[in-house]
């Protein structure tokens, strides 16, 4: 009795190990799919599954007394086809076949219970919609596409035995001993447990396959420093060591291919930026189109030529760009804080460019609207400013705006494209409307949480989201900026309708972001912890630790399956949603988002429509531009005179903005 009493204990470990890896899944679906009341009576209801095995009465009741008396035949077709794409295998014919009967009388029994409660007209509707498909069926259908029309069908010989209880007790009965023998413990258990194991397997696949590609990346960040050296040499010189230094990251390539050929393939993809910026002393040649002006500021207008160019910027010679490539030091000035290093991205191949000049002061941020015809740019000195960058756009919501303090967010509303929100270093909340060209609603924070760090409207309901914090140092000091408030606003009644949970005294919260249907809010803290809201419950449905220090930017992927975040520290991660806590793509971007940059801006990443570029503020007078899809390292921008303090991606087209320290706001279109 040992051995079976042991066996039976594995057994039953098993079961259960997979059950809960089965709930979890579910869980983890339903958070990321928003189905926040489907998940809240999934919990609500688990407890009660005392056996957690398959509850066939339920399944029963489902289809015979839900389904079928509420004339639901949609449903019903569609619950029995759910239950054919479970059997695959050529094992489960058996099945196939006979779920193929009893499908035939389950919809058969659900024409009869019709016409027994004496509804034709339920009937008629289950064939208009569904006599195509049955027809397409082995079992001869056509006698019972007359049955609407039959005086007395149960009288009838071809269909009266149909009408007799004894043939809906076996069919009941018949349908229950099917459901019991497929899904009994024993088949969920090797389902669920087959489908653990691959998991298991693909991940310990990818696990060494990103070990290598790690390696794979490091030898390739070597070995560009490298070559960044040898630009300096002798041009005789740079060539025979340039040559043989390729060759070295080939021979090494083909190396590693020995061993996988799917990380091979990789590390021949990274070489081609590799060789584009070996392309020293290209200039770039700018057409001047004049300067206009206009009440809101001024429009410098430059088309650069499509061209190759992949080093040096205007005017300056091949000898001067290789001497400051060499320079590998922070250069520190009012209003930039530069790192030469980054000539190791080429510059980003531009279409055109224009520049606004209608500020006085610092620009602290800027955004696109949600339909991207209008901008939004706010400088330090509390003036916000409305323009265009394409003078085929109306400027009539071109303006002006005066806050008197410092612009710490803005937010354009996503559903109308007409209201702008600000928020303020001293508390203020501005709704501004650029038709009417007046503030509609001006709303304050509570006195003790004056700093408005980040605004937010929901994609879907007129509703905003304030982050708010106690105190307020700087950028720089974001882990001293006190404690957090996050508030629901109504934009109807421009009133306060709920303040989120965040627990007892909570570390700010930096940033926050939607999901596309409103339901999830995700908002980084000044801890480095990344925290997720359902907002139909208005409550914290969970949270990872992120980064190591204050997570300054925070944003949904493009198929929201996971989430960017920018620390202080200039690390970026991407977060999967569905696995949570795993990381998807990281890069360190120190050596562009050092920390005494903070003392200027704050540091923000922003995605284009695509999902495949990530540009980032990096209180340099250039930004990179990451690429998360592909294998290519990435771009860079071109220079503005002072460092860039904030970062945009249009909504649908490849353009960018920059704003700068330099007091301008720059639009870029690359090819």
């Amino acid at each position: 009795m040992r051995p079976f009493h042991v066996h039976l204990c594995r057994f039953l470990k098993g079961f259960m190990d997979n059950m809960q890896y089965a709930e979890e899944l579910l869980r983890e679906f339903l958070v990321f799919r928003g189905f926040t009341n489907t998940l809240q009576s999934f919990e609500k209801e688990l407890p009660t599954d005392i056996g957690r095995n398959f509850q066939v009465d339920k399944i029963l009741d489902l289809v015979f007394s839900v389904y079928v008396p509420n004339y639901q035949a949609d449903k019903l077709i569609a619950l029995l086809n759910f239950f054919k794409q479970r059997f695959s295998s050529s094992s489960e014919t058996v099945f196939i076949s006979t779920l193929s009967k009893l499908e035939v009388s389950i919809l058969r029994y659900y024409i009869v219970n019709a016409l027994q409660s004496a509804k034709h007209e339920k009937v008629v509707e289950f064939f208009q919609a569904n006599g195509s498909y049955l027809l397409q069926k082995r079992e001869d259908w056509t006698p019972w596409f007359a049955i609407p029309y039959i005086k007395n069908p149960s009288l009838d010989p071809q269909f009266r035995v149909y009408f007799s209880k004894e043939w809906f007790d076996a069919l009941h009965l018949s349908f229950r001993n099917f459901l019991s023998e497929v899904f009994n413990g024993t088949h969920i258990l090797k389902v669920i447990s087959t489908e653990k194991n691959t998991v298991k397997y693909l991940k310990d696949g990818i696990k060494q396959l990103n070990n290598k590609l790690s390696q794979l990346q490091a030898l390739l960040e070597t070995k560009e420093a490298e070559i960044l050296y040898l630009q300096s040499l002798a041009p005789s010189d740079r060539e025979a060591s340039i040559l043989k230094e390729i060759n070295s990251i080939s021979d090494l390539s083909s190396e590693a291919s020995s061993k996988d050929d799917g990380v091979s393939s990789r590390v021949k993809d990274f070489r081609e930026p590799v060789n584009d910026s070996l392309h020293i002393g290209e200039k770039i040649t700018t057409t001047n189109c004049g300067e206009s002006s206009s009440s809101t500021g001024v429009l410098d207008k430059s088309t650069v030529a499509k061209s190759s160019s992949m080093g040096g910027s205007v005017g300056q010679s091949p000898s001067e760009h290789e001497k400051s490539s060499n320079v590998l030091q922070m250069a520190h000035t009012e209003n930039s804080i530069d790192v030469l290093g980054e000539e190791e991205f080429p510059e980003v191949k531009v279409d055109f460019q224009e520049t606004f000049l209608g500020h006085t002061s610092r620009i602290s941020r800027c955004r696109f609207s949600a339909s991207g015809m209008n901008i939004a740019s706010a400088s330090v000195d509390g003036t916000v400013r409305i323009w265009t960058y394409d003078s085929s756009t109306p400027t009539s919501r071109n303006a002006t705006i005066y806050c008197g303090a410092e612009i710490m967010s803005l937010d354009w509303e996503c559903r109308s494209d007409r209201l702008l929100l600000i928020g303020t270093a001293d508390g203020g909340i501005k709704a501004w409307n650029v038709d009417a060209k007046r503030v509609v609603c001006d709303l304050s924070t509570t006195t003790g949480f004056p700093s408005v760090l980040d605004l937010k409207c929901s994609p879907v309901e007129p509703i905003f989201v304030s982050a708010a914090a106690s105190r307020w140092n700087g950028f720089h000091k974001l882990d001293k900026a006190g404690f957090a408030s996050l508030t629901v606003w109504n934009m109807k009644t421009w009133k306060a309708m709920t303040v989120l949970p965040l627990g007892e005294d909570p570390p700010a919260i930096t940033s926050l972001c939607f999901n596309h249907n409103g339901k999830i809010l995700a908002a980084s803290a000044a801890d480095g912890m990344i925290h997720m809201f359902d907002m139909s419950a208005g409550l914290q449905i969970t949270g990872w630790p992120a980064h190591d220090t204050a997570v300054s930017s925070l944003l949904f992927g493009p198929d929201e399956t996971s989430i960017f975040s920018l620390g202080s520290d200039g690390k970026i991660f991407e977060w999967s949603l569905q696995n949570q806590g795993r990381v998807l793509w990281s890069r360190d971007c120190t050596r562009y988002c050092f920390p005494d940059s903070l003392k200027i801006c704050r540091h923000e990443i922003a995605l284009d429509s695509n999902g495949k570029r990530l540009l980032v503020t990096s209180g340099s007078v250039r930004s990179p531009i990451y690429q998360v899809q592909g294998h290519t390292l990435g771009l860079r921008t071109l220079p503005h005179s002072g460092a860039i303090t904030s970062v945009d991606w249009h909504p649908t087209l490849p353009i960018f903005i920059t704003g700068s320290a330099d007091h301008s706001v720059r639009v870029t279109s690359i090819i």
